[in-house]
């Protein structure tokens, strides 16, 4: 998370909306693990929403207001402890959560909460590896530890040499074959890709020493397991550390604040197994030395379901699926194709993405004229619930694990089978609007946010509230939710699709995200073509009391606190980015 700490008044004053609308008061955020259509707090004012099957349009768009309330049950709360950390405690719309704070000035810590490891084997050099490998390696050496930080590859792997370029080799002892790292290493951090580890799991455990410390950036192995009715070994300590980021914006904040205190990727962490009491010490000294200006708690369960669900939604699938969607409108309804660009992926990853970084989503809402209000409120409205209807879904998929058996699957076809040819990941950005994006990116003015559209704004703040409500529904914390769904969003990822287009955001991921990301977008194309658009032209009704909750929800007081732990840090993406996948490394707009 890297936005700079400005004033939330804008955001968080009563909007001044193109009809009247309820105030609100200050409400306690409660929430149901089971979801339905229906408000996560209760009031009077901000209303219950439940799906139902009327004359409107069909579909989701039937969905309207009732009056009664269900019953609802707090949202999880994890506490930990640490002898290494200072633990806080912050309320995020009245429900206490527990975090570290990071920083530069807790490296020095670093020996007492690293106690009992001499070396940190980092398995895997795709997304995640390189920027945690360097980031772990400079974090020591600054706090003049003597722990090695080695990278275990596949004899003759081609990112030998993307390793040795950024300074591990085998001559000093910092590069070598992946099973003499596992083998070597106190604590094994394994940030292979994650079909890789559902088809390699056994080896790596075997080869693990005994009371040794499993590291993961991700839950994906652990769903899986589940998945076969497995766990992991008894002998051995598990743990997750997971920037809420893609690799090269966790190495380029890093590199980018060494001069600002704390700059870097937010971080949950998680304690699945813990053999010997070092468990949460040793998770908290990986967030602080990746550089996390802050770290929270989590499962392992509910990291993978947030994650691998918030990819497939507003982090990448979703919103590439939404500005398709609008490019072919606005162009089919006359306006140029360098403005529809301009419109759709310009303002989003642009003006939309600094508003709500810095001020909220409230302020994107607040800066718009009074027709301009009324044309978010009409697409707000129309977009919702489709919105909602295809992130319901895809959350299910995950949680019964056929996201995850997707993925394993995908990763088989990669490679040539059964007598069929590989298939591996096609491109995504060769329709005619990233064409576009090319000219346009090739003549935009240095520091333009691109134009703010009130109906391109409204269709995105409408998936990012859904993407909320699903996860609150599903019992994650605030925590997760804000930074699965908004910070990650607007201050990791979205600069990545402005400075190159969408490929440039999305195969910079993980190869899990790069595949859920393919897979879901055309989905919410689809459901925005076919429902959102056609309820707009049809002349539905705008949905005052949706877009009543929207202004009263207590996510907006949420975000407010989470902008204070941010470090006065933005992301740097030039367009020749070095810090990038080395496929992704050109010069090109």
């Amino acid at each position: 998370m890297a936005a700079a700490v400005t004033s939330f008044s804008t955001a968080l004053t009563t909007p001044t909306p193109s009809k009247t609308l309820k105030s609100a008061s200050s409400r306690s955020l409660l929430c149901s693990s089971n979801l339905g259509f229906s408000s996560s707090v209760s009031s009077k004012t901000f209303k219950p929403l439940k799906a139902s099957h009327g004359n409107v349009t069909g579909g989701v768009l039937g969905a309207k207001m009732v009056s009664s309330v269900p019953s609802v049950k707090p949202l999880i709360s994890l506490d930990f402890e640490t002898s290494v950390f200072k633990k806080e405690k912050i309320s995020l719309a009245g429900h206490n959560e527990y975090i570290v704070r990071g920083g530069r000035d807790l490296f020095h810590l670093l020996p007492d909460a690293f106690k009992g490891i001499k070396q940190i084997g980092v398995l895997g050099w795709g997304s995640q590896g390189p920027a945690q490998a360097q980031n772990l390696r400079d974090s020591l050496a600054e706090a003049k530890s003597d722990i090695k930080v080695k990278i275990g590859l596949r004899k003759g792997s081609r990112s030998f040499a993307e390793a040795c370029a950024a300074g591990f080799t085998e001559e000093n002892g910092t590069l070598g074959d992946i099973w003499e790292t596992v083998s070597g290493s106190d604590l094994v951090l394994l940030l292979i890709s994650d079909a890789a580890q559902a088809d390699n799991y056994e080896k790596v455990f075997s080869h693990m020493k005994p009371n040794s410390i499993l590291g993961l950036s991700h839950g994906f192995l652990l769903g899986h397991l589940q998945s076969m009715g497995l766990d992991f070994p008894k002998n051995i300590s598990v743990i997750a550390v997971c920037p809420k980021g893609m690799g090269p914006s966790v190495r380029r904040l890093y590199v980018q604040g060494k001069e600002v205190n704390g700059a870097g990727i937010n971080s949950s962490f998680a304690v699945h197994q813990d053999v010997d009491g070092r468990a949460t010490d040793v998770a908290l000294g990986w967030s602080v030395a990746l550089g996390s200006p802050f770290t929270f708690a989590t499962t392992l369960e509910l990291e993978y379901k947030s994650d691998i669900f918030g990819e497939r939604g507003i982090l990448l699938g979703a919103v590439h699926g939404i500005v398709e969607s609008l490019f072919r409108r606005y162009t089919e309804n006359g306006m140029s194709e360098d403005e529809a660009y301009k419109n759709t992926v310009e303002c989003i990853t642009g003006i939309i993405s600094r508003t709500i970084s810095t001020k909220g989503m409230l302020a994107v809402y607040n800066s718009l004229t009074p027709e301009g209000k009324k044309e978010f409120e009409t697409a707000y409205s129309a977009s919702y619930y489709p919105c909602m209807d295809i992130l319901y879904e895809c959350y299910d998929d995950v949680a019964s694990g056929n996201e995850i058996h997707s993925v394993v699957l995908a990763g088989r076809r990669f490679y040539e089978k059964e007598g069929l040819p590989a298939f591996p990941m096609g491109k995504i950005d060769q329709t005619r609007m990233w064409k576009v994006g090319e000219r346009v990116r090739a003549t935009r003015p240095t520091g333009d946010l691109g134009p703010l559209h009130p109906f391109t704004a409204g269709v995105y703040v409408a998936l990012m509230m859904a993407q909320i409500e699903i996860l609150r529904k599903k019992g994650h914390s605030y925590s997760e939710i804000i930074n699965e769904s908004v910070i990650e969003s607007v201050d990791s990822l979205n600069p990545f699709m402005n400075a190159r287009g969408i490929s440039f955001m999305v195969d910079n991921s993980s190869t899990t995200a790069r595949l859920g990301s393919r897979k879901w977008a055309p989905r919410f194309d689809y459901i925005i073509t076919q429902q959102a658009l056609v309820a707009v032209d049809n002349g539905t009704p705008i949905n005052r009391d949706l877009i009543s909750n929207f202004f009263s929800d207590p996510v907006h007081g949420a975000v407010e606190v989470c902008a204070q732990l941010r470090p006065t840090v933005d992301i740097s993406v030039p367009p020749d980015a070095d810090f990038v996948r080395p496929e992704l490394r050109q010069s090109s707009n």
